[in-house]
């Protein structure tokens, strides 16, 4: 892995080339025009982890420089400054570095520091070691806490301390809306919140005018667009798999005061069956299928992308909102998909300025049968 080389007065450039490879992927489909959002060329990353580097007396902020040809051979790099992370794990690197160099207690045998951080500030700090951790640890932590002005998890094997919270609150603005998102630590978040803002509005724009039907998500994690897209729609049934974002969503639905929301905690492929009447058992039947007019499906799958099953599930929808963090995969499937439907907006979302990775958005609409 390649640590960005982040440098503002060449974003511009390196925005450019990522819209001539996803264009260049993506020709063959003849797409509309590639819709191209761009991120704030630095600070625009609201969750980082460092491992947690003692040399001596000394201790430092480290990644690893993985040499692409042996995967053994890694080169330890310094950080103390980070300008990828937001401007507050960037203002509490040093602070925190001190407070640990003072402290035998909070600094022994620490291997990692994750930071999750807001737009408005909020920043939630978890330090995981390899000892247990005892009374004297949490009263320095706490200490801690209040001196920097954050929320501390402790973590070590078999251990999981959380001093005040476990998540922070996001609020994200979307078409003028303030959205309140409930983000735990160790759970999937969008890191790029900047972005995150674009990516909602841009759904938000091309789902309006379904306000009579219904939306069905996949892979919804803590409802990040489920809960900006619900105005769109009659109702919603959103699926997830994970544990821990099913309760967010759930919060974070509350929060919002959504009312027009469900959410089950159910894989793609289980509910792929339940839309065909091969699953039965209490949660299928609480969703109530019947009752829904789906019109639109939205996915926002892993990296791997969607499977030549879920491809055809997906199909039978009018339209298709596809997220995707690979464009290579998502061109795999278009490959599929584009037998049935064809591509009415196409857009680039700059989630990792200065990595090759990309995030893309594609509506598609079905052909008349």
């Amino acid at each position: 892995m390649a640590i960005p080389a982040v440098d503002p007065q060449r974003y511009a450039e390196q925005l450019a080339e990522k819209r001539a490879y996803v264009e260049g992927l993506f020709a063959s489909f003849a797409p509309p025009a590639l819709e191209v959002f761009s991120s704030p060329p630095s600070h625009y990353r609201q969750r980082c982890e460092f491992r947690l580097w003692h040399e001596g007396d000394d201790l430092f902020y480290a990644m690893f420089e993985v040499n692409p040809d042996d995967p053994k051979d890694k080169k330890v790099v310094r950080l103390d400054q980070y300008p990828v992370a937001s401007e507050r794990i960037n203002d509490l690197m040093p602070k925190l570095r001190e407070a640990l160099l003072a402290s035998d207690t909070l600094r022994r045998r620490l291997f990692q520091v994750e930071f999750l951080t807001t737009l408005s500030g909020e920043a939630l700090v978890t330090l995981i070691y390899h000892r247990p951790l005892d009374a004297d640890w949490e009263a320095q932590a706490r200490a801690l806490e209040t001196e920097l002005g954050i929320m501390i998890i402790g973590r070590s094997r078999k251990q999981r301390l959380v001093l005040t919270r476990d998540h922070v609150w996001e609020r994200l603005t979307v078409d003028g809306r303030t959205l309140d998102y409930q983000q735990v630590e160790n759970s999937f978040t969008q890191p790029n919140a900047h972005i995150c803002q674009e990516m909602l509005g841009w759904a938000r724009n091309v789902t309006q005018g379904s306000q009579a039907r219904d939306l069905v998500e996949l892979y919804c994690g803590n409802g990040n667009f489920t809960l900006a897209l619900a105005e769109n729609f009659r109702r919603v049934l959103a699926t997830e798999i994970s544990r821990t974002s099913v309760a967010s969503a759930n919060v974070n639905i509350t929060a919002n005061e959504v009312g027009n929301v469900s959410v089950m905690r159910m894989s793609a492929e289980e509910f792929s069956l339940a839309l065909k009447g091969e699953k039965s058992g209490r949660r299928v039947a609480e969703m109530d299928l019947s009752s829904y007019d789906f019109s639109t499906v939205l996915v926002d799958p892993p990296r791997a992308g969607l499977d030549e099953e879920s491809c055809r599930q997906v199909s039978e929808y009018e339209q298709i909102v596809y997220i995707s963090c690979n464009p290579a995969t998502l061109a795999d499937n278009l490959t599929q998909l584009s037998q049935t439907h064809d591509i009415e907006r196409f857009a680039l979302f700059d989630q990792f300025p200065f990595t090759h990775h990309c995030e893309c958005g594609v509506l598609l609409t079905r052909r008349e049968r």
